[in-house]
């Protein structure tokens, strides 16, 4: 299942020091798709909360997008590309199979000092390279780090399927880590958790060395994404409510101490269930997701990028993330902004 990460007692932080996001310029809103599938703005607005997406064209990749954000974020710290140490990408719509797409970031920003990687844990992508950067720099090993989320879900989209062509959208988000020891800011403390045994809940089968691309496949829908609804509703809302009572207890919260809950965007009627469990106030429970549909990965680091920029959130405030996505995995981050 997974292990958290005790509350930082390291002297050292890994702080969120700058931030950035990306969309693509074109929009797709509920009118445009009921030209396309049987459905209504009513119909996907009142089950899912979306009105709105932000959607790749041909030419957009998930490199471009992430490049994108990067350049945001590096600039709002004003710190160089040559300057970092590590680039993590996470993504489960990647550039190509190899290499990473993190490489193609480092290449266009010009980050030759950084080592890189892509991790692929769905919508908890984002919270898990979170929790990786976190080690390297409680332990002293590491300065500067950038992690991305990015993702263009658009391209694995069956647009036949009423059900699931709804819910996404393409987009961005990135934030540089830097590591310091004169404060408490920083990540305190982090959780993360997985369950294979519900693998089949989400899911792109096509094409991995199970469905390779010279096989013919039994059914042509694999190269699309599969969704069970009702148990991806069902267990979403367990998790992130368990996920985020676990912060509470391990870093000895309560609800006032908290500035904001930043969950991951994949449905508003999930969202509202979980925070009405936790007892959660609306001022306190950040959604975008009307603008944006579900961009996985990079839907928690766009909702971060926003929430800053408006003043939602600012030094010095406790915030949670928190995200649950295929695997199944889910996570959280405690972190004093």
């Amino acid at each position: 299942m997974g292990k958290p990460t005790d509350p930082c007692t390291s002297p050292y932080h890994a702080i969120i020091a700058g931030y950035g996001a990306y969309v693509p310029e074109k929009i797709l809103t509920n009118d445009d798709l009921s030209e396309i599938v049987d459905t209504t703005d009513e119909w996907i607005a009142t089950r899912t909360g979306i009105k709105t997406r932000h959607i790749t064209t041909d030419e957009e990749t998930t490199a471009l997008l992430a490049t994108e954000a990067a350049k945001k974020a590096l600039k709002t710290v004003k710190l160089k590309a040559k300057d970092l140490d590590l680039i993590i990408v996470a993504t489960i719509t990647p550039e190509m199979v190899f290499p990473s797409t993190a490489s193609f970031v480092q290449r266009a920003i010009g980050a030759k000092n950084a080592w890189v990687f892509d991790l692929a844990a769905a919508c908890s992508g984002f919270l898990y390279a979170l929790s990786i950067v976190q080690q390297f720099m409680e332990t002293g090993c590491m300065e500067n780090a950038l992690v991305i989320g990015a993702e263009t879900l658009t391209k694995i989209t069956n647009w036949k399927d009423r059900t699931s062509c709804i819910l996404f959208g393409d987009g961005a988000g990135a934030v540089v880590l830097q590591r310091a020891d004169d404060s408490r800011r920083g990540i305190i403390f982090s959780t993360n958790y997985s369950e294979g045994e519900r693998w089949q809940a989400l899911n792109c089968q096509a094409f991995g060395s199970r469905y390779p691309s010279d096989k013919e496949l039994d059914d042509p829908d694999k190269i699309y994404m599969e969704i069970k609804g009702r148990e991806v509703y069902q267990q979403a809302i367990r998790r992130i409510v368990e996920a985020v009572n676990e912060c509470f207890d391990r870093c000895g919260l309560t609800m006032d101490d908290v500035k904001m809950v930043i969950p991951h965007q994949m449905n508003a009627r999930i969202i509202e269930s979980a925070a009405k469990r936790l007892k959660l106030p609306d001022e306190k429970v950040y959604m975008n997701i009307n603008k944006y549909g579900n961009t996985s990965a990079a839907s928690i680091p766009i909702a971060l990028d926003e929430c800053a920029r408006t003043g939602k959130i600012e030094r010095g405030d406790i915030i949670i993330l928190v995200a649950f996505g295929a695997g199944l995995t889910w996570a959280a981050n405690v972190i004093e902004f």
